[in-house]
């Protein structure tokens, strides 16, 4: 079996934090540019980009441009932190485009957006919803390695904060060059990190607050 799957090919089984993403390819809309684009998981691991799915329901719908206008406004931080970021959804990328030059909200919108109007990566991911076709709110970190290091779904009716995205991210930036460590709960830079051992057991209160 080939390790690139193409929109029509059949995409293994489903994502699994902690496991290889298989490579896949997606059209999408620029703003950034005004046109058209493929956007090619492979490419953006030869690039050594993290790569961040944000799927949403539906364009032209009421939570999801609050979502992508946060999303904007998180984008360059992201960026900062090594990752592609890419909204995702079922719409074609004509109706994404159309969506963007009408949808003030969405004003400052710089990243990519994809489609998935047969809903097969939707589904790898797990968050095609069968009885309507469309998307839910999932939120999915992918290493430069391709593994799937974070995963988030909620309902239709919750919108996100990116700010929580851009703290996992920046989480998940300083681990892979701290493999040892693990933060703990709400850490962010310059926060005390742990490094699990033996004598930590039991510990992790005197390991996070040390006597002088």
């Amino acid at each position: 079996m080939s390790n690139e799957y193409d929109v029509n090919d059949n995409l293994p089984d489903f994502a699994k934090v902690g496991q290889p993403v298989p490579e896949f390819k997606l059209e999408a809309f620029d703003p950034t540019e005004g046109g058209f684009v493929e956007l090619d998981l492979g490419e953006l691991r030869k690039q050594g980009k993290w790569t961040i799915l944000f799927f949403y329901p539906a364009d032209f719908t009421f939570v999801c441009p609050t979502e992508l206008a946060d999303l904007a406004a998180k984008h360059q931080a992201l960026v900062d932190l090594g990752a592609e970021v890419i909204s995702v959804s079922t719409d074609t990328k004509f109706s994404h485009m159309a969506w963007k030059t009408s949808e003030r909200l969405l004003e400052n919108v710089k990243f990519k957006m994809a489609a998935d109007p047969t809903g097969e990566v939707s589904r790898f991911f797990d968050v095609w919803d069968y009885e309507t076709g469309l998307a839910l709110r999932g939120t999915f970190i992918i290493s430069p390695e391709g593994v799937l290091a974070s995963s988030e779904i909620n309902f239709y009716n919750v919108g996100r904060n990116v700010d929580e995205l851009v703290r996992k991210m920046e989480a998940n930036n300083y681990l892979k060059d701290h493999p040892a460590e693990v933060c703990p709960a709400k850490w962010t830079p310059g926060e005390k990190t742990l490094t699990p051992n033996d004598e930590m057991v039991g510990k992790v209160y005197e390991a996070l607050n040390p006597i002088d």
